[in-house]
């Protein structure tokens, strides 16, 4: 059984700033974490040359903390 996930994938457009759907997949991911006692411990986003992580960035921890409260 797995502890934590980090999940990853890349925007070929260059732009790696995520996406509604990015962001709907990102809460989705977490929820089933939860069911599956499965820590989400980031959503990469990578392009060519740049990244965008959802914890460093503080949208993961917003999303986990919405869940905790009213999921």
């Amino acid at each position: 059984k797995a502890a934590s996930v980090i999940f990853v994938h890349n925007h070929p457009s260059g732009d790696p700033e995520p996406s509604e759907g990015d962001l709907v997949v990102t809460k989705r991911l977490v929820e089933a974490g939860k069911i599956l006692e499965i820590e989400i411990v980031d959503h990469v986003i990578v392009t060519k040359d740049r990244f965008f992580s959802m914890k460093q960035k503080g949208i993961l921890n917003k999303i986990q903390n919405f869940n905790k409260h009213y999921g």
